[in-house]
């Protein structure tokens, strides 16, 4: 018995060391040696570290590797095509024959693909994190991880496309977050002609980097960067690999997301912390073939995508609706036998080379001239920048992917043949410009002599210059603009049956233009507290606006009193539709709303930053974000939104126009307002919170279907958003990066803009103070307040305390009300900005109220 119990401690004691060798540092693993889960190994500089875990919310197992300060940040996988189901007696070890095996259930589930078969052979963890079999004698490598890549792209791992010798290396994508299995995209070198990096859904193309120049890759930042400084072989003019060079100083990782997003990250000081560099693709422009053939896109203009000159819109009328996929075509056919000329277009990146000619030693001269004798040349170009420029590449058929490229080179330009006629002529724009030019002197001298001769006709003669001009500006909106019979006819003369809302602007319908095209129209009522100001704000800064997280703005129409706007339908109305009423809210499960959250931030990422204007959207709220078909977020209402200058970071204001409720304490105190304003909505629109009782907050009707690491980092990002003071808040780059991030560590919230704080006056046994507005109001109850709503916070379990219904802007006084749920009664309590009164009794209840804020 003595013996027994001498072995068993033994045993205890060998298991607890041989488990401490696998969790302290260690990072080899011997022949004689297993690996099980909840063992690791960690490389020798405590980065990255080895072992079995579990993805997201599933409970299969994955042999990974992944950074040991950032668990969440997985970037290899071993068995990605072989989970496992059942981790009872899974175990990692190396082979007989050499190879590294994952074993289970008396089967092997998971085996490396060794080029040799070694001796003596062990597992070692590097630095960089590559996981190698190499032979203990020679440390030569049998087999390496990084051969092998998953979605992620390391230092030192090379990206390979060698025929001849029969390798390729890329990344794929995981096919969620929970699902590390190859999803449906791919990044990789494609040598098709020029060599470039290709992003792919299946067989498509969705991104690429541009062709290779001589320097760098045509269409991203010229490089070496501080960001991106890579080594690349090339065989003749084939790019055989390119790689990151690994730098023990700066840890680096690039990552290919489930959307097909390209990710840069660079990792902090403190090595806690994971900092976004760069996400590709940057904007729509860089989307693959994002204007169609045979144009280029600008994304630094309203209107994106314009066709190349000489061509016009394919389908002409999508081409309005700013559907640009049908490209465009020649407005008239080359004459090889009369001669043609090229038109420059420069500092571009390069259409695709779908059917070319490469010649590497012309010149840019014979280039030309060989491209005039090819009747089917289109386009011609130096390939090559570096030493002046050389060679010599000829497209034929349509020019696909071409984009304005202003950090190019100067001498990265295309030439794109074009018959003399189109040469010699001027733009469409300006023939009608020298057309109109004898009309206009003509209608200015008839004018003179009518004023001169009476005046009433001269007043008929003002009312069609103002006319005139209102045409001119509506052209220079650049969206459709329609007749008042049309949409009167499409909305069967405004009828009752198809009023679909109301709201500060007016009433909403819903229309038809045609059996298949249903329209939103919204209609500028006479008692508006809205004008024609912000509806010209509004028409002027959607026609500049495209993503697809805002509203889609089709057109306009402006006859006589009638201001309306035209939009795109959405089907499923607003936000607030679903998430205020108790059956509809059922209907968004987690997964959906965390997408409507995603969706809003990318929205306002846009307006922010992304847009060449920058937007401050200025009442952001559930009522204002419109779900379509697919309950996929579009941000409307830009009736008051405002431009910053590129420069500017706040601006001010004497007219505080919005909602109170959503509105940044700043913003409705003072009358300052920035980016910083519309994250504080950002937040409201979505906050729960509860005493740090995070999920207790959370709607029943998800809890069948929530992800709780979202729940909490949504709430918790929420909370930064509506941090007190403005310099406090994300923005929204930083907002997008913690919202999507799983493992994201983020920072604890300040005092936000609703705050709750516990406060022990004399004579209350505990006070629960709420500040809201610059606004304290002292309980003199025992409570727990929660911000459900930002127009009602709720204090249990006698009353209702409800946040303010609005701010005068003469008066500035703030409403406040106060519900009994027992009798269902509601008193209103106004509290102007002079009150300073100890205290006053409200439904039974005594309160003490004071002014902050000096307003």
């Amino acid at each position: 018995m003595a013996n027994h119990l001498f072995a068993t401690i033994i045993y205890a004691v060998v298991h607890f060391i041989s488990f401490l060798k696998f969790s302290v540092g260690v990072d080899t693993l011997f022949p004689n040696q297993t690996l099980v889960v909840g063992q690791t190994l960690i490389s020798q500089n405590l980065i990255f570290e080895l072992g079995f875990f579990s993805p997201g919310t599933s409970r299969n197992k994955f042999l990974g590797i992944w950074y040991k300060s950032t668990p969440g940040v997985c970037v290899w996988v071993a068995n990605r095509n072989n989970p496992i189901t059942d981790s009872q007696g899974v175990f990692l070890t190396i082979a007989g024959n050499g190879t590294l095996a994952i074993n289970g259930g008396g089967r092997i589930i998971w085996s490396s693909n060794s080029s040799g078969v070694a001796s003596n052979p062990i597992l070692q963890l590097l630095n960089t994190g590559n996981l190698v079999l190499l032979e203990d004698s020679s440390q030569s490598y049998i087999w390496q991880s990084f051969d092998y890549p998953t979605d992620t792209w390391l230092p030192g791992m090379k990206m390979v496309d060698d025929i001849d010798a029969g390798l390729e290396k890329y990344l794929t994508s995981w096919r969620n977050s929970d699902d590390p299995s190859p999803g449906d995209h791919v990044f990789r070198i494609e040598n098709q002609g020029l060599p470039e990096l290709v992003v792919f859904r299946g067989t498509r193309k969705l991104y690429r980097t541009g062709k290779w120049n001589g320097l760098y890759f045509s269409g991203i930042l010229p490089h070496p960067n501080l960001v991106f400084n890579p080594e690349l072989v090339f065989k003749e003019e084939r790019l055989i690999s390119i790689v990151q060079p690994y730098d023990s100083s700066i840890f680096i990782r690039v990552t290919l997301d489930t959307s097909g997003l390209i990710l840069r990250y660079t990792m902090n000081a403190r090595k806690d912390k994971w900092n976004p560099v760069e996400v590709t693709p940057r904007n729509p422009c860089d989307e693959y073939g994002q204007c169609g053939p045979n144009s280029i896109c600008r994304f630094e203009i309203p209107i994106r995508c314009e066709c190349f000159k000489g061509f016009a819109p394919r389908f002409q009328k999508e081409w309005n609706l700013q559907d640009w996929s049908g490209g465009c075509t020649r407005i008239t056919p080359l004459n090889c036998e009369s001669g043609d000329g090229f038109l420059v277009v420069k500092q571009v990146k390069y259409p695709d080379m779908l059917k070319f000619l490469l010649n590497s030693s012309t010149s840019l001269e014979e280039c030309q001239a060989e491209c005039l004798r090819n009747c089917s040349c289109m386009a011609y170009a130096n390939p090559y920048i570096s030493n002046g420029g050389h060679g010599c590449l000829m497209w034929f058929g349509d020019l696909i992917d071409t984009r304005e490229h202003p950090p190019a080179n100067s001498m990265q330009n295309i030439y794109i043949r074009l018959p003399d006629s189109k040469l010699d002529s001027s733009s469409d724009l300006q023939k009608e410009k020298e057309k109109k030019r004898p009309i206009k002197l003509i209608l200015i001298s008839i004018a003179s002599g009518i004023l001169v001769s009476a005046f009433i006709n001269g007043g008929i003669l003002l009312m069609k210059g103002r006319k005139k001009r209102a045409e001119e500006n509506n052209k220079d909106l650049e969206l459709p603009l329609y007749k008042c019979a049309i949409i009167v006819a499409a909305t069967n003369n405004f009828s009752k049956e198809n009023m679909i809302g109301e709201g500060g602007f007016g009433p909403v319908y819903k229309g038809y233009l045609s059996a298949e095209e249903e329209i939103a129209v919204k209609r500028l009522s006479r008692t508006s507290g809205q004008g024609l100001e912000e509806f010209k704000n509004e028409v002027f800064l959607i026609a500049k606006l495209q993503h697809r997280n805002l509203v889609r703005l089709l057109g306009y129409c402006i006859e006589g009193e009638e201001r309306m706007l035209i939009y795109e339908y959405l089907q499923n109305k607003s936000l607030d539709y679903f998430v205020f009423d108790q059956n509809r809210r059922t209907i968004l499960m987690w997964p959906k709303r965390f997408d409507i959250i995603m969706g809003i931030a990318r929205g306002l990422l846009y307006l922010h930053h992304d847009s060449r204007l920058k937007i401050i959207h200025r009442d952001l709220k559930t009522s204002n974000i419109l779900l379509d078909g697919n309950l996929n977020p579009k941000i409307s209402d830009f009736g008051i939104a405002r431009i910053f200058g590129e420069d500017q970071s706040i601006a001010r204001t004497k007219r505080v126009v919005g909602t109170y409720g959503y509105m940044a304490p700043e913003y409705a105190i003072d009358g300052k307002f920035s980016v910083k304003s519309d994250i504080f909505s950002m937040g409201v629109a979505w906050l729960l919170w509860e005493d740090n009782k995070i999920l207790e907050l959370m709607d029943e009707c998800l809890n069948d279907t929530f992800i709780e690491s979202q729940v909490k980092r949504c709430i918790q990002v929420g909370l930064l958003c509506v941090q007190k003071f403005a310099e406090d808040r994300p923005d929204m780059s930083s907002v997008i990066f913690m919202l999507g991030t799983d493992g994201a560590i983020l920072p604890e919230p300040k005092e936000p803009g609703f705050f709750i704080e516990r406060s022990s006056s004399p004579g209350c046994l505990t006070i629960l103070c709420v500040e809201h507005y610059g606004v304290k109001t002292t309980l003199n109850k025992m409570a727990i307040v929660s911000v459900l709503d930002p127009k009602t916070l709720a204090v249990t379990p006698d009353f209702t305390f409800a946040g303010p219904e609005g701010v005068g802007e003469s008066h500035h006084l703030i409403s406040t009300r106060l519900k009994s749920k027992a009798d269902n009664q509601r008193l209103i309590a106004p509290i102007p900005p002079s009150y300073s009164s100890s205290g006053f009794s409200w439904g039974g209840e005594t309160h003490e109220n004071m002014y902050a804020g000096g307003k």
